[in-house]
């Protein structure tokens, strides 16, 4: 250790999540990536005992107070820890018991701390499916491209054909039906267009999250205006970043259009920001990202739909293309960030991830 360097130091620089409590299991200290995993501070942390923090973590609980009893080390692996606002947490846990340098009865060392590292591997899994998921998606991608040219190829010759059998048809009924090719040629074309999604390039200039969430916010209530209301939870601390506001509007506006239908336009949607650090996006770790989540508490995506929900013309109402979320995808894709769904009845959650890494960030 650098005689610079104090425990203290070490701790806060650590990348994974510690904690330490003492012989009534009452929590002493928690590192930043500790605050992190359980988005709590220190302050509203310490000095709560495990079990009134944490629910559904028996066997931590039990491998604690084993590790106190005896002395030495133990490792709980897959130990599921329910946090307040419905999230749960998959962990692999170290628990390794500090002595204080005093001899109990039976001559072993007084054990009055135990420092806990703690792994959250349902994170590790994500990072493996986001990554099967961009894959998907891009093969995805190039595949519809191919599609729409051999689909609009065709269109643009039969389009063609029909504008000369206009201009040689003497009677003018006749026309309508040449009219009706021409019309729904173009609708065809239209429809290709929206399932590759945007086909400009990013105009990226500085972007601000919550000007992007405001814009859409109202334009969405001007749209409902009736029984709509939307909650705002904002973090003011989150820095711009580099991106095509006029692009990502568009995709927030896909999600949160979504949203409303799934509550037939009436109760509540939240829009909520915060900032991770430490994020892995398919094969690349940022320091910084930011997190912007659509919160719904409607019925909920139907289980069959749900890993498939990005793809285009996936959708669960009759009347839906199924081109928003796909589209949503792919230009968060193209800003180097990721769009993850959770859902169940009664809360849906759609979380946009857009790295910070820039001059701001």
């Amino acid at each position: 250790m650098h005689p610079s360097e104090s425990p203290q130091s070490i701790l806060d620089n650590l990348t994974i999540a510690v904690v330490t409590l003492d012989r009534e299991l009452r929590l002493t200290a928690i590192n930043p990536a500790g605050e992190m995993m359980f988005e709590a501070s220190t302050k509203k942390m310490v000095g709560q005992r495990f079990e009134e923090l944490f629910a559904g973590g028996e066997a931590l609980l039990q491998a604690l107070r084993e590790s106190l009893g005896a002395g030495h080390p133990i490792t709980v692996r897959g130990v599921s820890l329910e946090l307040p606002g419905t999230r749960s947490l998959t962990l692999d846990c170290v628990i390794t018991p500090l002595a204080d340098g005093s001899v109990q009865k039976n001559g072993a060392a007084a054990v009055t701390t135990l420092l806990v590292e703690l792994t959250q591997i349902d994170r590790l899994l994500r990072r493996t499916r986001d990554e099967n998921l961009l894959d998907r998606q891009a093969a995805n991608r190039a595949v519809m491209r191919g599609l729409a040219h051999e689909i609009k190829n065709p269109l643009g010759g039969l389009r063609g054909a029909a504008q000369l059998l206009e201009r040689e048809l003497v009677p003018k009924g006749l026309k309508e039906y040449t009219r009706i090719i021409i019309h729904e040629a173009d609708r065809l074309r239209n429809l290709v267009d929206r399932m590759i999604g945007p086909h400009k390039p990013l105009a990226k200039q500085p972007a601000n999250i919550h000007t992007i969430l405001e814009h859409v916010r109202l334009l969405m209530l001007a749209e409902v205006p009736g029984g709509l209301h939307v909650q705002r939870d904002y973090d003011p601390s989150i820095p711009e970043f580099e991106g095509d506001s006029e692009q990502l509007i568009q995709a927030v506006l896909n999600i949160v259009r979504n949203a409303v239908q799934a509550i037939d336009g009436r109760g509540t949607i939240v829009l909520r920001t915060r900032v991770d650090r430490g994020f892995s996006i398919g094969q690349r770790r940022h320091r910084l990202v930011l997190r912007a989540e659509i919160e719904d508490h409607g019925p909920g995506i139907p289980p069959e739909l749900r890993e498939h929900i990005f793809y285009p013309m996936v959708t669960g109402r009759a009347d839906g293309t199924g081109l928003g979320l796909s589209i949503a995808q792919d230009i968060v894709t193209k800003h180097g960030g990721l769009i993850e769904c959770e859902s169940q009845p009664g809360r849906t959650v759609f979380r946009l991830y857009l790295p910070l890494e820039n001059g701001n960030g």
